[in-house]
């Protein structure tokens, strides 16, 4: 079970590893380390996926954004986040944060106060309008859209 992988044992797992799902540098090179790669190895790997596109910062980077704000309904706070935290440049977090269109942004925000605002079952009227603003400020949403959001539905009960 723990046989020695072969730099070209390796390079083929990790074609699998991309072609199966888009995947960020860090991740790939995490993978060659617990496949016990030196930095060689490793540099000359990622260098070959790079190159058969196999590989490719800026694809991750949108499909990542497009996926979270699509599936998980995050915010662009969070997605930028999450992007500087898998060390993703910041001209690729602009370029991912282009492909959510401003009007799926906007509605699905909306969709979501709305369905946060009549699902929270709090009668105390601070309470409610702390919880709905949590909620949407740790989904990613920029805090002057939620806090103009929840006075807005405050004002429509």
């Amino acid at each position: 079970m723990n046989e020695i992988t072969t730099p070209k044992q390796a390079l083929q797992k990790l074609e699998r590893f991309c072609a199966y799902q888009e995947r960020c540098h860090d991740e790939v090179i995490s993978k060659l380390y617990s496949l016990k790669m030196t930095e060689d190895e490793i540099q000359n790997i990622v260098v070959q996926l790079i190159e058969n596109n196999f590989l490719n910062e800026t694809r991750f980077a949108c499909s990542f954004a497009r996926g979270k704000h699509r599936i998980k309904h995050w915010g662009k706070v969070r997605i930028t986040n999450e992007l500087k935290f898998r060390h993703i440049s910041s001209t690729n977090i602009s370029l991912a944060l282009k492909e959510i269109s401003a009007e799926e942004y906007y509605t699905t925000f909306d969709n979501l106060a709305i369905k946060c605002w009549n699902n929270t079952q709090e009668t105390n009227i601070l309470k409610k309008r702390k919880k709905c603003s949590d909620y949407l400020l740790r989904r990613g949403y920029e805090s002057n859209l939620v806090y103009d959001k929840i006075r807005e539905l405050e004002k429509a009960e």
